[in-house]
């Protein structure tokens, strides 16, 4: 039984250990996001009133991104959260995602963009004053307490 114990604690070690590691987050694949046209993000505002809104996504190199109009950039920028959204994506719901400013992606994302949404076209010559990654928040499990194995 405590063999049975101890090997209970090494493998929850092990795997929390691993995920942290790898930032891995069970069901969160930027890949198979590739395919979604659209993900939902929620942001808080200053009374606390959710909004959720959906957006369009590209993946690039294994991550996902979104850009963002005016009125959107102005939700992410009072969100109450920040840099924390919750997001909707493939019938799955994440609940705490940092979205990242990275401004240095925006040309690859607006030409991801342009490829995978025809209508990008147009919209392309809006203003999209923030470009962002998505990366799930990862927490670690707190560690169980420690108990003397005789």
């Amino acid at each position: 039984m405590k063999i049975s114990r101890m090997l209970l604690f090494v493998t929850a070690t092990v795997l929390s250990l691993s995920m942290a590691a790898t930032g891995a987050l069970a069901g969160w694949e930027p890949e198979r996001f590739a395919a979604e046209s659209t993900l939902e993000i929620m942001t808080v505002d200053a009374e606390g009133g959710e909004h959720w809104f959906p957006i369009w996504l590209v993946v690039v190199d294994g991550d996902v991104f979104i850009r963002l109009g005016n009125r959107a950039a102005d939700r992410v920028a009072a969100n109450t959260r920040s840099p924390i959204v919750s997001v909707r994506i493939a019938g799955e719901e994440f609940g705490s995602v940092q979205a990242l400013a990275t401004p240095g992606m925006a040309d690859a994302v607006g030409d991801a963009m342009a490829e995978k949404y025809f209508s990008d076209l147009f919209i392309r010559i809006l203003p999209h004053p923030m470009t962002m990654r998505l990366v799930p928040v990862v927490r670690q499990a707190a560690a169980p307490p420690t108990t003397a194995v005789r």
